[in-house]
């Protein structure tokens, strides 16, 4: 205890003592005097012996020798058991040697009433920690989820006790009486210590191991036995690390430990990653995100006339909303950190007073020292916990803005679709989306710019007076000047993604019909026409990317410019310039030069992040598909599974023309309907009103029970086989086979070389038409819906597979479902219960076949035009095949029967199907995307900035950024040297002369500032625009095995979000880097001259920071986004060309 400490320790500090004896003899309050604070202590620890005591003679008393604690719990990580157990041993170890430096001293100085009592104090803690050790070690195996109580009140006491001495030695220090270095040290070990076991007590819980709660069957032992579950899904059953954290691993992020230490061993994979906290996982965050906007008046992007109410605002606002206490804990932290980095710049006043006083305290000394070194602890910490939760904020944003776009993508209504391609949502997606996720990074800017100039402002009113007026207004001038150039951002902003949406366009429409291209050889003229719309897209970019050096050079400048204004209204105010005074000033410029270096980006930024608001608020406002056009009734509730009354519906809503009229027809369950007519009846269209997919005029559409629909065009998505038929269900290997087995896709499972684990290119590249179609199907039946819907399926596949389909499918597996199948072929029309025959959007017969057989029209139309198309094959065919005949009946061969041939036919679709996967790395026709390991070459580098001009600009951008770094230094240099220490000492050179040099060098360093920033935006958009050239070139150039084997979404990226980076992001924070290691040299250069021995410790430091920067870091620098964006450009650039 701080107190005790200090007294026991009178001893051996003859200075402290004689204070302290003077002091007892004016009359004090008792219980602040040593010997009652000692006594008090020494009662108050021997009653906690007595406890402790009494406690374990109950519990040996009581407990059986027998019973033990429980099994598998005695072991359990006790959260802050063992720093508590060190704490309560180094507490024991610190009294015990304050006690025998006592008795040595007073055996040989004699002993007093108070230094017995003192001693006692000192004898009875040493026991008391001692005795609380061995209870934690020995006695403590509770199976509960704290400390035990009678701990928890000691050590509130204890802090309580602790904290009393400490502000009675500081009331002492403040009435001038002069205490040793050692007793604050004892006050700051006494009360961390109390802090410490204070918070254990309250947050020390038992860390239950979660393979104590998991069942024997659970998936992860499943999956170390080898088997393989169907639910697991990646990071499942790896613990969050940081919902789990205690405290001191939260405030150090020691939690990433373990995380680092995988990556420091091998490459980091996603199944390393652990799994998200369940309030930071999409499926938490969406509809929190989705339940604020509604509650806003906007509807969430659904249907109606809410859609017509999202605005950019209420999007923000929903935004904000749905993290809330993120924004929040991370607006504290922003503004704990910005007091703390004020803090250096009020003391160095003091500081500098203090060194040039002749009566120097050195506890004053050292009081200062301490407080620069806390406030840039608090600093640093406060600082990295505010950009974690920042980028918490984003990621949330972002996860919630593309799970928001991606559902407004499947809701579209078809005139709202037309004109918006896939091309366009993925910008929303990658590029607006993520554009709100970093704009968390300058969130907090809008109201920190202003609260950091106050207190800057404020602290130069401390040191200048009236002079900090003439800096208030330098600082809104500059403010303002950044108006116009706002102003033409977001003009440029808005211009450059409009140009990038149609490109993206363009590009998602040409990599879709790329085989047509490459047949006609038409590549090169597409790729003009890319070129062209990217030249149209530079063209603002370029305006886009000088402006903002502009704004850049304008506000690197504007620190010089405040100091400059603000000395000369010193020097006009007969303000005396002292060192003290320069220094300060000059440090609190410093840190301005934060805000005012950030402000620039945070304009930027926010007139980005409107621009991309704006779009994506424009396109959750587009009309949606009518929520009412379908009235689900439950299941059950009805005969009628499928009923429509008085329907009329279109495709345009706002067309008069109607596409399907007086629709009125009903079908109870476990009903077959056929649908036929000729092409443009309305077949298709029916089955789409059933869907909910068409806008309905009027009249009424009820379903009973779920559906399946299965398109006239197969839809195949990119991935496995089994996946595809799976489609998220679980597997059901008794279902899966009977599907199988109706859709006639073992044989074909048998030929490919995975079975059905083969890996299926985009848009089913390596299949014929025939198993895409059959995959479709299998994927609808193995739903198991209650109403199916087939348009037309079985047209895709010969005679012989769609009679085998019909046959096995729509009358074997679905034989008690509501199926409506749309055909051509009359052979399956008899098998039908009801038959609808459609002309002109109308149902102009219905009822079973013989019955409309015998009514004519319209069905017997259709019948009797099948009839004679049949016939007209068969005399076209007749010749030919009896010449194919005697030609096999010459070679000796019976000659092939309809199945047989069929069976050939399917052989050798299968064949070429199987051939088309040979020369594929491991069998599979689609990879996992190229990813390179390790650290980032250096050659990456190399290429990037060599890219440009062969890198000629790159000499002259390090030239202006170091004659920069030169003139700050020597202006500071010049202002520190010529001023004198206090008024008493006579200046160096006249106030003229000072502020003409100053001005001078001020002005060099604002035109290296523009100088260097004009040429990184120009090299920078010169390397972006070749990259693009060449990538492109690549791609157009590249054979069609590479369009077959690369899903277009990943080329989509290289040439959206990659590009993106490419064009605006990354040349700044390549300069970034550069310009921050030539600061460094020039504060290393600087501090050397002044003070040699800060080498001794600049040298370990950056050794430090190096080993546990990139050492950690090395396999995860690929994962950074714009680094994996150069990355993955330059492996593009790599690809095969003809």
């Amino acid at each position: 205890m701080s107190y005790d400490s200090v007294h026991g320790t009178t001893m051996f500090f003859p200075t402290f003592f004689t204070v302290m004896s003077s002091s007892s003899s004016s009359p004090a309050v008792l219980f602040l005097k040593p010997i009652f604070l000692h006594g008090f202590s020494a009662s108050s620890h021997l009653v906690l012996l007595l406890v402790l005591s009494f406690y374990w003679a109950c519990k040996r008393l009581t407990i059986p020798k027998h019973e033990g604690s429980t099994p598998g719990l005695k072991n359990i990580p006790f959260l802050y058991y063992r720093p508590a157990l060190f704490a309560c041993l180094s507490l024991f170890s610190f009294n015990l040697i304050f006690c025998a430096l006592n008795y040595l001293f007073w055996c040989r100085n004699g002993w007093s009433n108070e230094n017995i009592v003192t001693q006692l104090d000192f004898v009875l803690r040493t026991l008391a920690w001692f005795a609380i050790s061995s209870f934690l070690h020995f006695q403590f195996h509770s199976i509960g989820l704290r400390f035990p109580i009678l701990l928890r009140i000691w050590w509130g006491f204890y802090f309580l006790l602790s904290c009393s001495c400490l502000v009675i030695d500081v009331v002492s220090f403040e009435k001038h009486q002069f205490l040793p270095t050692q007793s604050w040290i004892s006050d700051v070990v006494s009360v961390l210590s109390g802090l410490f076991f204070c918070y254990a007590g309250f947050f020390g819980k038992q860390r239950v191991d979660a393979r104590l709660r998991e069942p024997l069957l659970n998936g992860s032992n499943n999956r170390a036995n080898g088997i393989e579950g169907p639910g697991n899904t990646i990071g499942r059953d790896s613990i969050n690390p940081y919902s789990t954290a205690n405290f001191l691993g939260i405030l150090t992020f020691s939690w990433m430990g373990p995380l680092l230490a995988v990556g420091n061993k091998k490459t980091i994979d996603l199944e390393d990653v652990p799994q998200l906290a369940t309030c930071d996982t999409v499926n938490r965050v969406f509809p929190v995100f989705r339940s604020k906007l509604e509650s806003n008046g906007g509807n969430g992007g659904g249907s109606g006339a809410g859609r017509d109410q999202i605005t950019t605002l209420k999007l923000v606002k929903a935004l904000i909303l749905s993290a809330w206490v993120e924004i929040l804990l991370s607006g504290v932290l922003a503004l704990i950190y910005t007091f703390a980095s004020y803090a250096g710049p009020y003391l160095i006043d003091s500081f500098v007073q203090y060194l040039n006083s002749h009566h120097q305290h050195k506890s004053k000394g050292y009081m200062l020292v301490s407080m620069f070194f806390l406030s840039k602890l608090v600093e640093c910490l406060s600082q990295r916990h505010w950009f974690f939760r920042l980028q918490q904020v984003g990621i949330k944003a972002h996860a919630g803005l593309v799970a928001m776009i991606y559902r407004k993508g499947l809701d579209l209504s078809n005139i709202s679709r037309q004109g918006h391609t896939s091309g366009e949502i993925i910008n929303f997606m990658s590029v607006d989306a993520g554009r709100i996720d970093d704009f968390g990074w300058y969130m907090h800017d809008l109201w920190l710019v202003p609260v950091q100039v106050a207190l800057g402002l404020l602290i130069l009113y401390k040191s200048l007076g009236l002079a900090s007026i003439a800096a208030l207004v330098a600082t809104i001038i500059v403010m303002l000047a950044n108006l116009p150039l706002g102003t033409l951002q977001e003009k440029f902003q808005m211009k450059l993604m409009g140009s990038k949406d149609q490109r993206m366009k363009a590009t998602s429409e040409i990599l879709k019909n790329m085989r047509i291209l490459k047949l006609q050889g038409w590549e090169m003229k597409f790729l003009a026409k890319i070129v062209e719309l990217r030249r149209a897209e530079t063209g603002w970019l370029k305006k886009f990317v000088y402006t903002a050096a502009m704004t850049n050079s304008l506000y690197w400048g504007a620190p010089t410019f405040i100091s400059v204004v603000t000395f000369v209204a010193c020097m006009l105010l007969g303000i005396p310039l002292e060192s003290g005074k320069i220094l300060t000033a000059l440090a609190t410029f410093r840190v301005l030069q934060m805000p005012i270096y950030s402000l620039p980006d945070t304009i930027s930024m926010v007139v980005q992040t409107k621009v991309s608001l704006d779009r994506i608020a424009s396109f959750l406002r587009l009309d949606d598909l009518q929520a009412d056009v379908v009235q689900k009734l439950p299941v059950g509730s009805s005969e009628i599974a499928i009923e429509i009354i008085n329907g009329n519906f279109s495709w345009d809503p706002h067309s008069s023309i109607l596409t399907l009229k007086e629709m009125n027809f009903h079908v109870y369950h476990g009903t077959r309907v056929a649908i036929c007519g000729p092409v443009g009846s309305g077949k298709s269209s029916l089955l789409s009103c059933i869907l909910g997919e068409m806008h309905k005029e009027s009249g009424t559409v009820k379903l009973s029970g779920t559906k399946a629909y299965v398109a006239q065009s197969p839809w195949i998505q990119s991935g496995k086989i089994v996946e595809n038929i799976l489609f998220g269900k679980e597997m059901d290997i008794e279902r899966y086979e009977k599907v199988l087995e109706a859709c006639s896709l073992k044989r074909d499972l048998e030929i490919l070389p995975f079975g059905d684990q083969t890996l299926i290119g985009e848009r089913g590249i390596n299949l014929s038409g025939g198993q895409k179609q059959r995959i479709q199907i299998a994927r609808a039946l193995y739903q198991d819906a209650e109403i199916y819907l087939f348009d037309d399926p079985f047209s895709a596949v010969d005679a012989h597979t769609g009679s085998h389909l019909f046959k096995e499918c729509l009358l074997g597996h679905l034989g008690s479902k509501t199926v409506i199948y749309v055909t051509h072929q009359v052979e399956f029309l008899p098998s039908a219960d009801l038959i609808l025959v459609m002309r002109d959007g109308r149902v102009t017969q219905a009822g079973k076949y013989e019955e409309i057989l015998s009514l004519g029209t319209d069905f017997m139309e259709l019948v009797g035009a099948h009839k004679k198309a049949l016939t007209a094959i068969d005399s076209m065919d007749c010749g030919t095949s009896s010449e194919n005949l005697v030609t096999t009946k010459e070679e000796g061969n019976t000659g092939y029967s309809e199945n047989a041939f069929q069976e050939e036919v399917e052989k050798r679709e299968l064949i070429n199907a199987k051939a088309e996967q040979i020369g594929q790395p491991e069998g599979q026709l689609v990879q996992a995307e190229e990813r390179e390991k390790g650290r980032v070459d250096l050659s990456v580098y190399w290429k990037y900035i060599t890219t440009a001009h062969k890198g000629a600009l790159v000499p002259l951008i390090l030239v202006a950024q170091i004659f920069f770094q030169l003139l700050q230094i020597a202006s500071n240099y010049w202002m520190a040297w010529v001023t004198p220490v206090s008024k008493d000492v006579k200046p160096h050179v006249r106030g003229s002369t000072l502020i003409f040099v100053y001005v001078i060098l001020a002005l060099g360093s604002s035109l290296c500032v523009l100088a260097r920033s004009m040429l990184t935006v120009t090299a920078g958009y010169k390397t972006a625009t070749l990259l693009f050239n060449k990538i492109h070139l690549c791609i157009f150039r590249a054979p069609m095995s590479f369009f077959d084997s690369t899903p277009s979404g990943r080329i989509l990226n290289r040439a959206s979000t990659d590009q993106s980076a490419v064009d605006m992001s990354i040349p700044f924070q390549m300069g970034g880097i550069a310009f921050a290691m030539i600061r460094l040299l020039g504060i290393i250069a600087i501090m050397s001259q002044i003070a040699w021995q800060v080498c001794i410790v600049f040298i370990p430091i950056i050794a430090i920071c190096m080993w546990y920067q990139v050492l950690p870091f090395g396999s995860l620098l690929c994962h950074d986004q714009n680094l994996k964006s150069i990355c993955d450009i330059f492996l593009m650039l790599t690809r095969p060309i003809f």
